[in-house]
C-alpha cells in the first residue's frame, strides 16, 4: 500500500500514563462520530446475536489514520473518550475524513461518549475528541461490555 502520509501534519502524540503501547507508544487524537448503519439497524431487535456485535463493534477510519497507528484492517484499536474506553475492530473506509472515526450507534459507542446532554436531550454523538491506540486485547461481547460499564446484559446474551 502506498504511504499517503507524506506532506501531512503529524497528529500523533506520546501517551504519558506509562501504559504499554503495542505500536511504539503511538496515540492519535480523532473526532468521534457515530450514527446508524444498515447492519446496525437490522440487529436492533437481536442485540444478543453475534451479527449485532459485529455491526456495532467496528471503528471505521481513513486509511492514512490506519497507517499512522500502524494498524491493518481487522486489527483492534483502543478508543478512549470522555466516558471511558472500548476496544473495537479497525475498518478502513476512504469515505471517513482523516482525523475522524465513525462508530455505529450501540453499546460500544455509548461506552465512549459522555451521557451529558447540555439540556438538549441528546448526548454528543458527533463532537467528542477521542484517543486511538493499537491494542492486542480482544473486543468484549456485549454482555461483558455492559457488565464492565455497570449495565445489564441484553436478554439472551450469555456464555
Amino acid at each position: 500500500m502506498q504511504d499517503l502520509r507524506r506532506g501531512l501534519p503529524d497528529r500523533r502524540h506520546r501517551d504519558r500514563t506509562g501504559r504499554r503501547r503495542d505500536a511504539g507508544g503511538t496515540v492519535v487524537k480523532a473526532l468521534f462520530n457515530t450514527g446508524r448503519t444498515s447492519a446496525q439497524g437490522q440487529g436492533l431487535e437481536a442485540k444478543a446475536q453475534p451479527e449485532y456485535m459485529e455491526a456495532t463493534s467496528i471503528c471505521m477510519m481513513n486509511p492514512v489514520d490506519l497507517m499512522d497507528l500502524e494498524l491493518e484492517e481487522g486489527e483492534r484499536v483502543l478508543v478512549r473518550g470522555p466516558a471511558g474506553e472500548v476496544i473495537l475492530t479497525a475498518v478502513q473506509n476512504e469515505g471517513v475524513p482523516r482525523g475522524t472515526v465513525y462508530v455505529p450507534m450501540g453499546p460500544y459507542a455509548n461506552a465512549v461518549i459522555d451521557a451529558g446532554t447540555h439540556a438538549t436531550g441528546m448526548p454528543d454523538y458527533k463532537s467528542c475528541i477521542v484517543d486511538l491506540e493499537p491494542t492486542d486485547d480482544e473486543v468484549k461481547r456485549p454482555a461483558e461490555l455492559m457488565e464492565a460499564i455497570g449495565g445489564l446484559a441484553y436478554e439472551g446474551d450469555t456464555e
